[in-house]
């Protein structure tokens, strides 16, 4: 039988994110399975339940504390056995995966991990208390939290990420977002945050906290299914660094911010799927260093700013499913760096007319 997976974190012992000495995933592949510009949205894999199952069982070969690899194969009441019985000698494993149901902070022994870069937890429950020893995971550069439960998880024990100062990339995946505020600990080495079907509640508003002083070094924002986003905070556009934002399947969205054009060094913007935006602010305009734009099944979106031909860097758009756009800007044609089109058939002329005066434009007609 075979186990197909359409997002990679939904495997439970699949990280969403590779560590440098041994990636999860190889680079060259991903551009021949699409592009530069392709997302996790776009790749499927699919691996037999019986190799799964001989992955875990040689990870879990060899004296506990001195694997590499960590790995709880399904999910668990509490943690197992053996954990519990050499916990009193450091565990050398630099991936370490949790897979249990409610945690509470008596349930957790302390562990020692001095070694661990990449911790994933998955769980089930309505509130969940985050292990106390993260707290001593100096070298985790990778942190996935991951609810399986069927309404959106509360963490507690959050203050365990005030030591992670290594910290890399962070996942939270059906879990209500903490409130941040001014003195949360910068989390200055940040590079990706993901949230994935969150409740944001705001924790992200410019009143509540200021995000380029958490995290100066935050280069890759995701937010996807997040079903109280109204509105993107002005304050992300604090995040100078940021060189790809992705918002996805936000089905309220209604409102991106007037000073987008603060993220300077933004190279790729995805606004996908996000049914009731209707219009792009004018600053989209000024994102001098934006190579690819994606409003795809944005089908409520309008029209496109004229002012778009200051985009001089941009390579390839994304405009597949947006009927209400009629019209194309008349400036496209300016914009020499432009290579690849996607969009529905009954845009197509209109690109074609475009195409006469850029050239080794590429057309792409989306199938039905």
């Amino acid at each position: 039988m075979l186990g197909q997976c359409k997002f990679p974190w939904m495997s439970q012992n699949v990280s969403p994110f590779s560590v440098k000495r041994e990636p999860t995933v190889n680079p060259i592949a991903c551009r021949r399975a699409g592009d530069s510009y392709s997302s996790y949205f776009e790749i499927s894999i699919t691996q037999h339940n019986v190799l799964r199952d001989l992955a875990i069982q040689l990870s879990n070969q060899g004296e506990i504390n001195a694997r590499k690899r960590l790995l709880m194969p399904r999910r668990e009441r509490e943690l197992p056995g053996d954990w519990d019985r050499n916990s009193n000698r450091p565990f050398q494993a630099q991936i370490v995966s949790v897979h249990t149901e409610k945690m509470e902070e008596m349930d957790w022994q302390q562990m020692d991990f001095p070694k661990a870069e990449v911790l994933i937890i998955n769980f089930s429950a309505e509130d969940y208390f985050l292990p106390p020893f993260i707290d001593n995971m100096m070298n985790l550069r990778a942190l996935i939290v991951i609810n399986h439960g069927t309404t959106n998880a509360v963490l507690r024990n959050f203050s365990v990420f005030g030591n992670l100062a290594n910290l890399r990339s962070f996942w939270l995946e059906k879990i209500c977002v903490p409130q941040l505020t001014d003195t949360t600990i910068p989390l200055r080495k940040l590079k990706k945050i993901c949230l994935v079907l969150c409740k944001i509640n705001n924790s992200l508003g410019k009143s509540a906290v200021d995000l380029p002083q958490i995290f100066p070094g935050l280069v890759d924002l995701t937010i996807d299914h997040c079903d109280d986003l109204f509105e993107l905070p002005s304050g992300i556009c604090g995040l100078s660094r940021v060189r790809n934002l992705n918002i996805t399947n936000c089905h309220i969205l209604q409102k991106l911010p007037a000073d987008l054009d603060r993220l300077s060094n933004l190279e790729i913007l995805r606004v996908y799927a996000c049914p009731n935006l209707k219009s792009l602010p004018l600053s989209v305009c000024e994102l001098s260093s934006l190579k690819y734009l994606d409003i795809s099944q944005c089908v409520n979106l309008t029209q496109l700013p004229e002012g778009i031909s200051r985009l001089t860097s941009l390579e390839k758009i994304d405009m597949r499913k947006c009927p209400q756009v009629m019209h194309l800007p008349m400036s496209f044609r300016s914009i020499k760096s432009l290579r690849n089109v996607i969009c529905d058939e009954e845009l197509a002329r209109g690109w074609k007319e475009v195409a006469k005066a850029v050239p080794n434009l590429n057309i792409k007609i989306a199938e039905k």
